[in-house]
């Protein structure tokens, strides 16, 4: 079964390693052809379950679960509806379309469009495909951390945190490679911080709202199986603000001339505005997970927004 992902870079940060003194890996998700990390989960789930001969994918995402489940769907010859919130950009829902996949504006929330989902994966042949929890997903995201051991030595791993399926598979990864005991640096926005009240809890705890520009972010409770890798390896919780995830895009994109997200900014600020956390390393590895929801004009105005 070939993969519907592909092999992405890890490169050095020259300006960061020059500034931190360490060198500062990047590994470059937002070069995956869905344009983030979820085309390795969401592509093994959709071949998985096309092998089990589902007919129809359906998935409950406005971005980058939905993106790369309609690209999938596009790859192996499958239908695929894409179930969108109101508030989804017509951008976002016309290259989606453009896939070939139905978009259908299901509700003002996510308990909406999920439950409306749900209902349609009922229907004989058709397979429900979440956005990040589910086992396949953590192996194939996993599948990151396989090549980047081959591509540089790192000695912590720094990712963004939204519904967990990038941590699991992380963390998953790591075990797999017999690195147990190497730090994951959790990054969430203060608005979206569903990892963070986990672990204070040591149980799953839903947020009572969510407020956050990195949209991406914004579950507002994170997968059990995520909670259960970071209960046992060594996993910290760390939250930026959106006007520092929005600054560390900006001067991503000056320093590489590649634009993310904000909820992939999160991690990058870690490196950016949070240098004392990486003290203890010296080969510190960010996930760049990409990410649909950007353009010249959203960073313009961005930027304008929080006067950076």
């Amino acid at each position: 079964m070939q993969n519907l992902h592909t092999s992405t870079p890890v490169i050095l940060h020259r300006g960061l390693s020059q500034a931190l003194n360490k060198r500062v890996w990047l590994k470059l998700e937002n070069t995956q052809p869905s344009g983030s990390f979820k085309m390795r989960g969401i592509g093994l789930l959709c071949q998985r379950a096309h092998a089990k001969g589902a007919r129809h994918f359906v998935c409950p995402s406005g971005g980058n679960a939905g993106y790369a489940a309609a690209l999938a769907g596009q790859a192996l010859g499958v239908a695929t509806t894409i179930l969108v919130m109101q508030a989804t950009p017509e951008s976002v829902k016309q290259r989606i379309t453009a896939l070939g996949a139905e978009v259908r504006v299901a509700g003002a929330s996510w308990d909406e469009i999920r439950a409306a989902a749900l209902d349609l994966s009922a229907q004989p042949g058709h397979v429900y495909i979440p956005p990040f929890d589910h086992p396949d997903i953590w192996e194939g995201n996993a599948s990151l951390i396989a090549e980047a051991v081959n591509q540089a030595e790192f000695d912590a791993v720094i990712c963004s945190v939204g519904g967990g399926g990038l941590l699991a598979g992380i963390v998953q990864g790591l075990h797999a490679q017999n690195l147990t005991q190497l730090p994951v640096l959790a990054v969430e926005t203060e608005g979206a911080a569903s990892l963070r009240a986990a672990l204070e809890a040591q149980q799953l705890v839903s947020l009572p709202g969510i407020s956050t520009i990195a949209t991406s972010l914004a579950a507002n409770q994170v997968a059990q199986g995520t909670l259960d890798w970071c209960l046992r390896h060594p996993v910290s919780s760390h939250l930026v603000s959106d006007r520092e995830a929005v600054d560390a895009c900006l001067r991503f994109a000056n320093d590489s001339r590649m634009l993310v997200e904000p909820a992939c900014g999160a991690a990058l600020a870690i490196a950016y505005s949070y240098a004392e956390k990486l003290a203890a390393y010296q080969n510190p590895l960010i996930v760049v997970c990409g990410g649909l929801g950007v353009d010249l004009d959203k960073l313009a105005s961005w930027k304008t927004q929080f006067e950076l």
